[in-house]
């Protein structure tokens, strides 16, 4: 008999009934009650989405799981939808009818080809078909039992730590057999979260920040601050590379908004003192922010700040340069060290965009001794030095929009 393995798949013409699926599993969605159904078609949506380009098979959705039929190309299939946030796990499966002796036949078969050299192994069953006459533990005796009579001494049963789980589900619409149980993304569906506007810049710390707000179900904007000539357009192509990469997990294209910087820092170095100057900095880049959040319907700003990290980042600084904002500024990496965040970044694909060696605008006239505990005073005190309402909107009027995908 001729086998291909492709992620618990067989690769094989059974005489028996039935279809390869994969089925996808969603978790803390399924405890959201009556609006349980808009987290699910959101989900759906996203996944089509996601596999635009790979299937045309059509979404299923049953009870508790949503079914995608597979052809060979379920690895594919897997790789795409690792980025969907709100699945839990997937599992190629397949799909017979409700028949002890199809069931068994299957079941057999599958395991031979999770276990090609033998090994170890337990049969879980659960019957969500009440009507289906053989209760979960019958079913697993039953497979066991044709399995012993089929095998050699190269498999044998494992109930406390096997190497491998021969799962049954007896569901409505069919029995559905697997062996591989696939991690997902989790968090919420992008798009059952509202809207944010992240602070994006070519840093490693901002697109983390920006991933891991969009695992709770948030739409992401990105805003990018941008000081030419002082830093330059490959300093901008790192940013547009970092939305390349959220626009994986978005399952849509991220809307970049590149505000020109260049003349508030200009105005910020003739007129403030040193110490103060990334304070002030932050505090107008925290008022554009509002501003693009509010004109494109946001509810929130993002920031990659940790507590400590730097001298913007002390509680103190958040307190001075929250002052110019009555919006709520999400901070997803507040807790986290700098080796965790680097950490995530490698595992989501923007670490290496991160360290290429071209610098933001934060870095543009960068005080030897910035101001770790600046006042909202001092703060505005130094702001009344400048045209703050000038400057903000000429900035915005230079502002320039992307939409960037995959």
């Amino acid at each position: 008999m001729d086998f291909k393995m492709e992620h618990g798949f067989i690769a094989q013409k059974y005489e028996n009934n039935l279809e390869r699926m994969l089925m996808i599993r969603y978790g803390e969605l399924g405890l959201k009650g009556k609006n349980k159904s808009q987290f699910i078609n959101r989900l759906i949506k996203n996944i089509q989405y996601a596999l635009r380009n790979v299937t045309s098979k059509p979404v299923v959705s049953t009870w508790g799981r949503i079914m995608i039929p597979c052809d060979w190309n379920v690895n594919e299939i897997v790789d795409q939808l690792q980025k969907v946030f709100g699945i839990y796990s997937m599992s190629p499966v397949v799909k017979v009818d409700k028949d002890m002796e199809i069931i068994k036949e299957t079941a057999w078969q599958v395991l031979q080809e999770a276990m090609q050299k033998g090994g170890t192994f337990k049969v879980e069953s659960r019957r969500s078909d009440k009507t289906f006459p053989v209760i979960s533990p019958e079913i697993s005796k039953q497979v066991a039992e044709y399995i012993f009579d089929h095998c050699d001494e190269s498999f044998e049963a494992d109930m406390h730590d096997p190497e491998n789980m021969l799962n049954i589900e007896v569901r409505d619409e069919g029995a559905y057999i697997y062996s591989e149980v696939i991690t997902g993304a989790k968090g919420m569906p992008v798009g059952t979260g509202g809207k944010a506007v992240l602070m994006l810049s070519g840093g490693i710390d901002s697109p983390v920040a920006g991933f891991m707000t969009m695992k709770r179900g948030v739409v992401i904007e990105a805003v990018h601050f941008h000081s030419f000539p002082f830093t330059s357009e490959r300093a901008k192509e790192k940013v547009i590379d970092h939305c390349r990469v959220l626009s994986r997990y978005a399952n849509a294209p991220i809307k970049l908004h590149v505000v020109h910087f260049t003349e508030i820092q200009k105005a910020i170095h003739e007129k403030c003192s040193a110490d103060y100057g990334i304070t002030i900095m932050r505090r107008f880049m925290f008022r554009i922010a509002e501003k693009i959040a509010q004109k494109e319907h946001a509810l929130a700003i993002v920031t990659g700040e940790s507590v400590g990290q730097v001298a913007s980042q002390t509680l103190e600084s958040m307190v001075a340069i929250n002052d110019v904002t009555k919006m709520p500024v999400l901070r997803p990496l507040v807790g986290f060290d700098k080796e965790e965040i680097m950490e995530r970044a490698e595992k989501i694909g923007t670490y290496d965009i991160s360290i290429r060696p071209y610098e933001d605008c934060c870095t543009v006239f960068l005080p030897p001794h910035p101001k770790i505990r600046p006042s909202i005073k001092e703060s505005r005190r130094l702001e009344a030095l400048l045209p703050v309402d000038e400057l903000i909107e000429e900035a915005l009027a230079k502002t320039e929009v992307l939409k960037i995908s995959i």
